[in-house]
């Protein structure tokens, strides 16, 4: 028994040319190089009606909402009675830092607990303080675990 092996050919046909199209290109102008004085980068003052706003800005933080709320709640009652204008509380975002412990050591390596720590925030500004308001901001008495930070603007 012979086996015979015929060898297929396969004839390869040439698919006709398609014309190309001639795409436009659109020419841009130059640029011009942009000169940029001293005075564009310097940050800008705040004006109001021609006078100066000296803005008193007050970043108030604690792990207790209760106790933050308590102690702008007494910023603010105390900038209102010096006649101060207040733009505030603005509530920032919470800050949340989440810390994961192992409860085993060795053999329950596997049994973890999850702990977090929330930091509540609150902005204050006091525009234009006069000096009065400033001197009964920096003699007020606020309750322990809040933090303060004031920047003159």
């Amino acid at each position: 028994m012979e086996k015979k092996f015929m060898a297929i050919t396969e004839t390869k046909t040439k698919k006709p040319k398609v014309a190309k199209t001639t795409t436009v290109k659109t020419v841009k102008a130059p640029k011009t190089p942009r000169v940029s004085s001293k005075k564009e980068k310097e940050k800008p003052t705040h004006v109001v009606g021609g006078e100066n706003k000296v803005i008193l800005r007050i970043r108030v933080r604690a792990y207790e909402s209760k106790i933050l709320d308590s102690s702008v709640k007494q910023i603010i009652d105390t900038a209102i009675r010096y006649d101060a204008q207040i733009v505030g509380p603005v509530p920032l975002p919470t800050e949340i830092k989440k810390y994961t412990v192992n409860r085993s050591a060795f053999i329950y390596k596997n049994s973890r607990e999850q702990f977090e720590i929330r930091v509540h925030k609150r902005l204050i500004d006091i525009i234009n303080p006069n000096p009065k308001t400033v001197e009964a901001l920096t003699n007020l008495t606020l309750p322990s675990g809040v933090d303060i930070d004031v920047k003159m603007m």
